[in-house]
């Protein structure tokens, strides 16, 4: 399907205004290097300036402030703010196409009868959709996705192909769930038993994701064993990323790729978590923390912190001790001679 929208249309969404041409038709984005006919792109970093005189884009989203120092043949979208303008527009251009495209319930969807689903629902093939499960509103749930007995899904939702919402988990409003995302797996829970075997230890709990949460594709929250995993507002979980049972996650923190924590550790708000971490279990990490890449987290972390190194510690203090690490083999080699040196006035001295 053809998505096609004037340059006034995409004004008015990021209010701003035509310069040029207001009914010159856009059925793309670009960037402003690669644009073509029919696309629409962005110029907010100066160093960009110069394809604004030679791209082939029907339109560009500007500053109302930039000033042309030669003839422009596209079509102007002047803006307060190009950057976010720009992202608007993605999230417009994405919503506009879904609406066409993405509507009711494919025969191909399996729903239980006692489901409730809400308003202006797209649920594609292959859906299943268990027993007693809420569905909000101008959700989107696309192909081969499970939504186990009694989970509830908010308004706005996106659900991505092949995720998975286990029993009794709770996705609030305008979460986006990634392609393979799993919400509610079994928390990693076995007691030892004297002959070395281990017991399964069932898992009674459910994951809680609060509002505008984001969880990466191939992400796993693992369900509490007893009330729940929580992750809060605003917070977006990245790919290939482990929470274990009974964490709870602040609001607006974001967790790079392949990174984990550990069960019942609890994490402030706006932390800030690089790609490749672990964090260990029953850890209180405080409030604005920031953890470098390949941080490993063994110890509480107080708020305001920033953190590097495995075992973690401050980062400025990492950096300082780094370049004696870089050193090491000089370092070794200097006290190597001087420890010759000493043996060799030692020497000296008992021959005296």
């Amino acid at each position: 399907m053809k998505f096609e929208f004037t340059a006034l249309r995409i004004a008015q969404a990021l209010d701003g205004v035509v310069e040029g041409d207001e009914n010159a038709k856009i059925v793309r984005v670009s960037k402003i290097e690669e644009g073509k006919e029919g696309s629409v792109t962005f110029l907010a970093n100066p160093k960009y300036t110069p394809y604004i005189y030679t791209t082939n884009a029907t339109a560009i989203v500007c500053s109302k402030t930039f000033v042309p120092e030669k003839p422009i043949s596209s079509t102007l979208i002047r803006v307060d703010d190009p950057y976010s303008s720009f992202t608007k527009l993605l999230v417009f251009y994405q919503k506009e196409k879904e609406s066409k495209n993405l509507k009711g319930v494919s025969w191909r969807a399996k729903v239980h009868r006692t489901a409730k689903i809400g308003k202006n629902v797209y649920i594609g093939e292959f859906v299943s959709i268990g027993a007693h499960v809420e569905i909000g509103d101008n959700c989107k749930i696309y192909p081969n996705t499970t939504i186990y007995p009694y989970a509830k899904i908010g308004n706005n939702c996106l659900i991505h192909a092949g995720s998975i919402v286990m029993n009794e988990c709770v996705v609030g409003d305008n979460c986006i769930l990634q392609p393979g995302s799993i919400v509610g797996s079994d928390g990693f829970g076995f007691a030892p038993l004297e002959d070395g075997t281990y017991m399964k230890i069932p898992q009674t709990g459910n994951v809680v994701l609060k509002e505008n949460v984001e969880i990466g594709a191939n992400a796993t929250i693992d369900r509490a064993t007893m009330g729940s995993t929580i992750i809060e507002h605003g917070t977006k979980i990245d790919n290939l990323i482990q929470i274990g049972h009974n964490c709870v996650i602040g609001h607006d923190c974001v967790i790079a790729g392949q990174s984990g924590v550990a069960g019942s550790t609890k994490m402030g708000n706006n932390c800030m978590i690089g790609g490749q971490t672990g964090v260990a279990g029953h850890l209180h990490i405080g409030n604005n923390v920031k953890c470098a890449a390949k941080s490993g987290i063994s110890a509480d972390i107080p708020d305001n912190a920033q953190v590097m190194g495995a075992p973690a510690f401050d980062g400025k203090e990492y950096r300082r001790t780094f370049i004696h690490f870089r050193n090491l083999t000089k370092i070794v080699a200097e006290m190597n001679q001087l420890k010759k040196q000493v043996a060799e006035l030692q020497a000296q001295l008992n021959n005296k």
